[in-house]
């Protein structure tokens, strides 16, 4: 008797079959490499801020800044700065109501203070011209400006 294993039967059909598989299997890999994968990544939007210069009125019979901008005021209080919502010592409405004078920088007030002393000592008063563009501003500082509570504080 003779043993004789057949691991694989060939007939016409099933060399043509395994062919075929072949061929299929070498057009996947053969397309595999050909595929490419396009991933869209958007640009980033960079949106700059937008740069808002301070703007100060000062306040010489009171040594005050008001930042418009900011809605802050600022006083030299023994060698420190001091920046509240509110000024010290006097209620807003009287604040806006003494002379005043639109600083022409817009950095730190500490940085011309010295100047302004001089300048603009605490018994400065605007000529009659100016008297009435101080008006006109105040009232507009009024219109603009943060509440404030009416309370008196000492000065």
């Amino acid at each position: 008797m003779k043993n004789k294993i057949h691991f694989l039967k060939t007939n016409k059909v099933g060399f043509v079959l395994g062919a075929v598989l072949l061929a299929a299997l070498t057009e996947c890999v053969g397309n595999a490499d050909g595929q490419n994968v396009v991933i869209n990544v958007p640009t980033p939007v960079v949106v700059a801020p937008a740069v808002v210069q301070d703007d100060y009125v000062y306040y010489p019979t009171y040594g005050v800044y008001f930042n418009k901008h900011g809605h802050q005021y600022y006083w030299l209080k023994g060698d420190a700065w001091v920046t509240q919502p509110e000024p010290q010592g006097v209620t807003s409405d009287v604040l806006l109501a003494s002379p005043s004078v639109d600083m022409d920088f817009h950095d730190s007030p500490a940085n011309h203070h010295k100047e302004m002393l001089q300048k603009y000592p605490r018994n400065w008063k605007p000529s009659a011209v100016h008297q009435d563009q101080n008006h006109d501003q105040n009232h507009d500082l009024k219109d603009t400006g943060p509440d404030h509570d009416k309370k008196q504080l000492g000065h």
